[in-house]
């Protein structure tokens, strides 16, 4: 209502609706969500090395993917210069940034690179 007491007018205002902005921003975040990405460093297992979910343990130098996929990150292994991946044990999670992957693949690398032991 204005102040003299009568309706306020609607003002048309390009994007105030925001339903087209609305919605580029939901297919840009389907589009993100949908598109794989990896993340790969190279570590030296620490004692007991790494859990697989293939072949069980795996120690000495080995080489970590961190990939995202479908709203998940997951870990894998696979020993240096090797073709063969193995999925980390446990190391699947959903992630609901994808922008959050470079922080998984920092911690899981920080946890797994032990060379010191």
């Amino acid at each position: 209502m204005a102040a003299d007491g009568r309706p306020a007018g609607s003002a048309a205002v390009p994007g105030a609706g925001m339903s087209a902005d609305a919605s580029v921003a939901a297919e840009r975040s389907a589009a993100t969500e949908a598109a794989p990405r990896e993340l790969i460093a190279d570590l030296v297992a620490g004692p007991g090395g790494v859990m697989t979910d293939e072949v069980g343990v795996i120690t000495g130098e080995l080489t970590l993917r961190t990939t995202y996929a479908d709203g998940q990150a997951h870990l894998s292994v696979q020993y240096r210069d090797a073709d063969e991946w193995y999925a980390v044990t446990g190391g699947t999670a959903r992630l609901a940034d994808p922008a959050g992957l470079d922080a998984v693949h920092t911690i899981a690398l920080g946890l797994l690179n032990r060379p010191e032991g």
